[in-house]
């Protein structure tokens, strides 16, 4: 359901329909009409509409560089999960080539206590 929120943001009100609530709706206007009043305030003599679209690049860099950052993490997980995965199946093969290997020495001591055997009963 949409939630319908009234914001005025340098004295312009505008009306938003938002899957959002109310309150993150408000925050982010408070926050918007901070830094443009900052801008404002700068003392360059910049207008509102100057200082909005200053403010709309930065927060697009901020996105942008964001969102790179983002898409680094992404990778260096995938990395991390396909060295695991590698990881598991070199265990696994270890394990099979321990047990391979378990049964080989079996396999000798059975025969070494069957010489063993025999050497007795030709002595």
């Amino acid at each position: 359901m949409l939630n319908e929120v009234k914001v005025i943001i340098c004295g312009k009100e505008y009306k938003l329909k938002t899957a959002e609530t109310p309150n993150y709706i408000y925050n982010l206007a408070r926050s918007l009409e901070s830094k443009i009043n900052a801008m404002i305030e700068s003392g360059n003599g910049i207008s509102p509409y100057s200082a909005s679209i200053m403010v709309s690049l930065g927060l697009m860099d901020d996105i942008n560089k964001a969102n790179e950052h983002l898409d680094s993490l992404r990778d260096e997980a995938k990395n991390y999960v396909d060295e695991a995965g590698k990881a598991r199946i070199e265990l696994e093969a270890a394990n099979k080539e321990i047990e391979v290997l378990k049964s080989k020495i079996e396999q000798l001591e059975n025969i070494v206590k069957l010489k063993e055997l025999k050497n007795t009963i030709h002595d």
